[in-house]
Formats: C-alpha cells, structure tokens, sequence
C-alpha cells in the first residue's frame, strides 16, 4: 500500500483556534443529542435531509457545486437526491436507540449507542450528497459531525451544512450536531480525524490511507474500476441503455461508473452497434492514441483536467471533434495490465469494451483488469444464464455485484435493489478497508450486547470432531512421576 499523505506544513494557530472551538461545541452538542429518544432523532433525520433533498433547493446546490468544482453534469446530478431519500428510508425503518436488536434463543439483547464525533471527509464530486446522507446515519445513530469539505468544493459543502444546521435549529436540537470546518487544507484534516471518535472517509486514496493512519476507527473506500461482463443470454437494448446511464451519470465522475464492457464475441457487434445508438461515439484508433496521450500523462498518471468532464470536452482536450449529440466515448479495448491505461479507472465519459470467446476467457480478463486496479470495488454481469451469474461470483475479487443493473445507479443502493443505501463503498481488504459492504446506519453506532444465560449448547466430541474423533485419546491419563 502507498505511504499515506504526508503534511507539508502544521496547522496555523488560526486553525488551531477553530478546531479547538469546533471540537467544544461538538461535545455540548453530542452530550445533549445522547439524551434524545428515537422519535426524536427519526425526526431531526426527515428535517435536514428535506433541508437539501428538496427539488429546489437541491438544484441550487447542484448548480453551485459544478460552478466552484467545475466537475460533472447537472441534470444526472439532479437524482442523487433520491439517494437522500432512500438513505433516510433505510435509517428510518431501523432502530438506533435503546433495545436494537433480540435474538431469544441466543439469550442476546443489543443496546445502540452513539459512536461520538464523526469527522467526515466530504469528496470534490459530491459536496452535497455526502453531508447529507452522513447527517441522517450519524443523527439516527445520535452522534455529531464535524466535515472536513474538499478545498475545490468547500462553499457548496458548507451551504449543505449550514442548511441542515437551520433545521436542526427550527427543531429545537443544537445546531452544533453539525459543523463544517472552513479554513480546509490537507493538515487540516488530518489533524481533524486524528482527534475525531471516528472516521467516514470518502474521497480519494491518499485521503483514505491518511485516515486509517490517524490513529482513529475509520471507514474508508477503495477506488472502482467498475466492469460489466455481458454474455450471449443478455437483452442487448437493456444492456445498452443501462451502461450509458451509469457512464454519464454526472459524466462518469463516480468510482461505480461502468468503465469496461467485456462482451462475448457473437454478440459484439450488435452490442457495440446498440451503443452507439445510445449515444456512443465510436473512436478511430488515431483518437484513441489521442485520448490515451491526454488522459495519462508520461508516468501514467490520470490527468485531473480530463475528469467528469462532456465527452466534447474530453475529445477537444484531446485534439478532435465529436458530434454534439454524443454521450460518451467508446474505444476498442487495446489489451489488459499495467501498460494499457484503458484497461484501468476512467472517472469520465469514456468506455473500453473488449471481446471474449468463451466464458472461462471473460473471467481471466476480468481478474486482469482488477489487477490493474479497483479490486475490491464493484463489478455485474447481464445475463440470464445463473451458472454464469455464480461463476462470476465466485471468482471476483469484489465486494458487490450488480446483474442486469447500471452499476454507479445501483451500487450504492437502489429502490429496486436491496443494497444498503449510502454514498460510502468498503472494498474489504483487497481495496485497503476494513470493510467489504455499504456503509450505513450500523457502521455509525456502538452496540452493547446483553448476554442471559439458555439451554447449554454443547455438542458431543463425536459430533464436533467427526471422523477424527479417537475415543481412546479422550481416555483417563496416567499421573506421569519423576
């Protein structure tokens, strides 16, 4: 694993101050939400998250995030609102306060309690929808958070807090449950997850390796590289369209972003014909030399002016033109590893698809392209055929699955899915976390387990050991003298 961020500097004394005010307010806060019954803090989570998740609201700060960011689209950044709204139906239909869970014949009754200070890492890609979705877990779980907001999206991260901070206020809970720091700068943060209870930590890697050396629990993310297996029992057309609705959601900005189509060989053409009716752009292999030389720069790499961006930009960025009526751009797949950059994370509105004989030959370039990276992350399949479906559950190195989904629409939950709903992906130990499923509600709680005794459950040697079991060696054992 990479070294973790290093400083360059401490922090200013001006900073100091801050965190030190910020860190006051935070503990008078969490002493009096701690108190709060689970009607109360059911409600304080529908207050700030129709706050911001309101349709008008949630276009201002759309609009505000992508003027001081300058990365993604507008109109797909509009939905992840509705992950606002099924990030508070899953923490609404849960319980975080008292009893939590009974499980009788187990003797065993778990207490919810809160987890403390939060410092969350808020992304540059989603200044809005990472506050709030941490506000409703970490309200629901009744503890207080403190962002840490990416320098390049800060105003909109603090506009999202400071909305949420005047509902809390209208409901007559602290607004102090909820704080954004503002004098940001990677010193900063760091020195705010090493005093924090915990750490949720979206963002880039740099980032999450600095949060799990700060000496603080924390959740982090691996990065995607998202690839989609399509075999000979897939429905084309919606194959298709739901790649073209996960690589240009919010121009392809997202980890969960489908970035690599492997696609058996007799249906190839008919796929990559019905892409381009989807609205792909089909690049010549002169604009594909282009692209490479743009997006990846002489030590390989990615460039940042390349990321999230309209496939326009990307190919005028690149030295050519494309249709104005494209979605996103299509290259043959030019091999597998380190030395091929296609094969490796994209973060824009470009896709590589590879052809595949044979579905033994679909997993072997899968696995390969997961040694390029994003292993632990996310991969799906189309296909109706399930010896398939397990095959390549069984051999992904991945900690999720979409079949027959769009992956950045359905990875981190769906109202047509059963995945927890959040904006924060573990990717277990092959992407460096210490988690391998969707952060959400009970990643932001401490549980206390209340142990009764029961019935004695002791299987017999005979029946734990099988065929192992020598009754001999269980036999009285001779007092041994010197």
């Amino acid at each position: 694993m990479a070294a973790a961020i290093t400083p360059t500097k401490e922090i200013t004394p001006e900073q100091q101050q801050e965190l030190d005010e910020v860190f006051a307010r935070a503990k008078k806060a969490l002493a009096i939400i701690e108190t709060y019954d689970q009607a109360r803090v059911d409600r304080l989570c529908q207050a700030v998250a129709w706050a911001v998740a309101n349709k008008r609201t949630f276009a201002r700060l759309v609009t505000m995030g992508i003027e001081e960011s300058g990365l993604g689209d507008a109109d797909s950044r509009m939905g992840k609102r509705m992950k606002i709204r099924g990030v508070l139906r899953d923490a609404l239909r849960q319980k975080s306060v008292g009893v939590i869970e009974e499980i009788p014949e187990k003797g065993i009754v778990k207490y919810g309690k809160p987890a403390g200070i939060i410092a969350c890492i808020v992304p540059t890609t989603n200044p809005d929808l990472t506050p709030a979705g941490n506000a409703i877990y970490a309200i629901k779980a009744r503890d207080v958070v403190v962002y840490s907001p990416h320098p390049r999206s800060k105003k909109t991260s603090f506009e999202t807090v400071r909305l949420m901070r005047e509902a809390l206020e209208r409901e007559g809970a602290p607004a102090d449950i909820l704080q954004c720091l503002t004098k940001v700068n990677i010193p900063m943060s760091q020195a705010l997850m090493a005093r924090a209870d915990l750490v949720i930590a979206t963002g880039g890697q740099p980032m999450v390796r600095a949060a799990y050396s700060s000496g603080t629990p924390a959740y982090g993310v691996g990065a995607g590289n998202s690839t989609m297996i399509i075999d000979e029992t897939a429905n084309i057309e919606e194959a298709a369209r739901n790649t073209r609705l996960s690589k240009t959601s919010d121009f392809g900005s997202g980890c969960s972003a489908d970035g690599n189509l492997i696609i058996e060989a007799s249906i190839f053409d008919r796929m990559l014909a019905q892409l381009q009716k989807e609205g792909g752009y089909l690049a010549s292999e002169a604009e594909k030399a282009l692209l490479r030389k743009a997006m990846w720069d002489d030590e390989r790499h990615r460039t940042s002016n390349t990321v999230a961006i309209a496939p326009q930009q990307l190919a005028k960025i690149a030295g050519f033109t494309i249709p104005a009526d494209r979605k996103f751009i299509i290259v043959y797949g030019d091999g597998i590893g380190k030395d091929h950059p296609f094969s490796s994370e994209k973060l824009t509105t470009l896709l590589a698809v590879y052809r595949y004989s044979g579905f033994d030959q679909a997993l072997s370039m899968m696995r390969g392209i997961y040694e390029v990276g994003g292993k632990g992350h996310s991969c799906g399949i189309y296909s109706f055929d399930q010896g398939h479906i397990n095959a390549l559950a069984l051999a992904a190195p991945v900690s999720r699955i979409m079949v027959r989904q769009p992956q950045s629409k359905a990875n981190a939950g769906a109202f047509n899915n059963g995945m927890p709903m959040t904006s924060s992906l573990g990717c277990g130990t092959w992407g460096g976390n210490v988690v391998s499923e969707n952060v959400h509600l009970k990643h932001y709680l401490n549980t206390t387990w209340v142990s009764v005794p029961i019935k004695e459950d002791k299987p017999s040697d005979e029946e734990l050991f099988g065929s192992f079991y020598d009754a001999a060696l269980e036999g009285e054992i001779e007092t041994i003298t010197t």
